[in-house]
This record gives structure tokens, C-alpha cells and sequence, in this order.
């Protein structure tokens, strides 16, 4: 029996609906979920074994002009994106009419591999404005083959994921067949923490944020965990924090129980919060956290 392999990378413009489309391929939540744009910030490998098929997902951070280091950071993994694929997945919003960066777009347009352009969110809008959208992109993106879904109604995604798999070259396995995903333990950890911050915090604050799980113990019952939540300024950590430590300690309950259904046993996690002066604009830091791949 022949078997397929392949890498398929999901791109798009910010809040499109690429980290829901990854996680209903994958059936985990490997991507975290907030309806705040730039949510994902680094390329998250999801992994889909069957038994003659093995698809490789990449969701990136959503397209857009780079106002800093960090962001200039985040566009390298959406590049690189072009680079590795067999199949491009891009994905739309139902009544989105462009994407931000015109040089990305004529990327899509001229690539050798095939393009599945996805027009998501479907169960947000009525018959007529899925029928002008169905039009617009298969006009301006004529290389392409068009799907309506809905990523989180689960609607089509079946039919996109059995159109993939037939468009996989035959290969042999990239990963071992148990494995979801390239990222190790300690990466989830740091996104469902982040995951509740961007979920509480308003402003700058979410994106000012990153964090580092300094410790990870597993046994047999229990995995005792240690976070620090890096902030850029001594005004931001108070907000972290909150009165008397009661914002800091709501993110620790979400975030743990989150931890115990992702991880399946029981979590004990420690949070502490630290000033990292303007790390998004220190190329050093942005290595340390697995940004800058150069």
C-alpha cells in the first residue's frame, strides 16, 4: 500500500480563523484561541497520522506590516511558510475582500504547489454574501481550488482534509506516528498561560507578554510546574498582578485547569511575574524565546 506525507501550511491576514482550522484538523488544542488579532505568535507544527497518510499542519502568524522587531520576527515564519509546503492552505474571512500585504498575495497567486483558498467563518453570513465571496476570490486567485467552511462549526473541514491528503506527494512518515506535534512540553504550557492573559488583560498588555516555564517535574500523579510572566515595564506587572495579587491568581486557576485537561493528570503551577525591559525589540531575547530563526 503506497502512503502519502506532506507539510500543509495554513496562512492568512490576523483573526481569520487558521488556529481553529489547525486545531479541528488535529483534534487537540495545539494553537491557542483568542479573538484578539496576533494571537499566534510562532510557526506550531500539528501532526495527522492515518494509517496510509501523514499530514504535517503548520498555522502561522496572521499577515501583517511589522511595527517592531517582535512582529518583524513573527512575518520570518510566514515566509518561511512558502518555502517547505506541498499544499498552501489560505485562509479567508466570509466578506473579507484583501490581504494586508499585496507581496504576499501575488506569492499566492504565482505558487508552483497547490492552493486551497478557504473562505471560513460561512456560518457568520447568509447565501448571497457566501455567493459574492465564492466570485471575488475565485477571480482573483484563479490558481487556486475554493472551499466554504466553518473551522469552528466543523463544517467542510472534512471535505478540505480529504482533498489534502490527495494532493500529498507518496513519502514515507516525517514523524513518528504517536507524535501531534514538533513542540515540546513546556512550549503549551507557555501558550495556554499567555492564552489567559490575552483573554483578561486590554491594551498593550497581552502583547507586551511572554512567557517562560523555568521548571517542568513530572510524577506519577502530579506535574509541578514554575512560570515567569516577562512584562516590558514596572507599571505593566502591577496590572498583571492586580489588587492584592487577585488578577494574577485568576489567570493561575484558568491556566492550571486548562494544564490538567491538556496534560491529563493533575498540575501544580507556581506564577510569578518579572520586568524584562523592551525585549521585543532585543534581538538576544527574541532568540531566547525561539524567535529569530537566523
Amino acid at each position: 500500500m503506497s502512503h502519502k506525507a506532506g507539510f500543509v501550511n495554513i496562512i492568512g491576514n490576523p483573526n481569520v480563523g487558521k488556529s481553529t482550522l489547525m486545531n479541528a484538523f488535529v483534534g487537540e488544542r495545539l494553537s491557542i484561541i483568542t479573538s484578539k488579532a496576533q494571537t499566534t505568535r510562532h510557526r506550531i507544527l500539528g501532526i495527522v497520522n492515518g494509517e496510509d497518510f501523514q499530514v504535517v499542519l503548520s498555522d502561522t502568524p496572521g499577515i501583517i506590516k511589522p511595527a517592531y522587531q517582535l512582529q518583524a520576527s513573527m512575518m520570518d515564519f510566514v515566509k518561511s511558510a512558502f518555502e517547505d509546503a506541498d499544499v498552501l492552505l489560505y485562509l479567508v474571512e466570509l466578506g473579507e475582500k484583501e490581504l494586508k500585504d499585496e507581496a504576499f498575495f501575488n506569492k499566492i497567486r504565482s505558487a508552483k504547489i497547490p492552493v486551497l483558498l478557504l473562505i471560513n467563518k460561512i456560518d457568520k453570513g447568509n447565501e448571497e454574501l457566501l455567493g459574492e465571496s465564492l466570485k471575488l476570490w475565485s477571480e482573483k486567485v484563479p490558481n487556486a481550488e475554493v472551499f466554504a467552511i466553518s473551522a469552528l462549526e466543523n463544517f467542510g473541514v472534512g471535505e478540505v482534509f480529504k482533498r489534502i491528503v490527495e494532493l500529498l506527494p507518496e513519502s514515507p512518515a516525517f514523524y513518528p506516528k504517536d507524535q501531534l506535534t514538533d513542540k515540546p512540553e513546556r512550549f503549551f504550557v507557555n501558550e495556554i498561560i499567555r492564552e489567559k492573559i490575552l483573554m483578561h488583560y486590554k491594551k498593550e498588555i497581552p502583547y507586551s507578554v511572554e512567557i517562560d516555564t523555568e521548571e517542568f517535574f513530572e510524577e506519577e500523579t502530579i506535574i509541578r510546574m514554575r512560570a515567569v510572566i516577562m512584562v516590558e515595564r514596572d507599571s505593566q506587572k502591577g496590572i498583571i498582578i492586580g489588587h492584592k495579587g487577585s488578577a494574577l491568581k485568576r489567570v493561575g486557576v484558568e491556566a492550571r485547569k486548562d494544564l490538567e485537561k491538556f496534560f491529563g493528570k493533575q498540575v501544580h503551577l507556581e506564577l510569578y511575574v518579572k520586568v524584562n525591559k523592551n525585549w521585543r525589540s532585543n534581538e538576544k531575547q527574541l532568540r531566547r524565546f525561539g524567535y529569530n530563526q537566523k
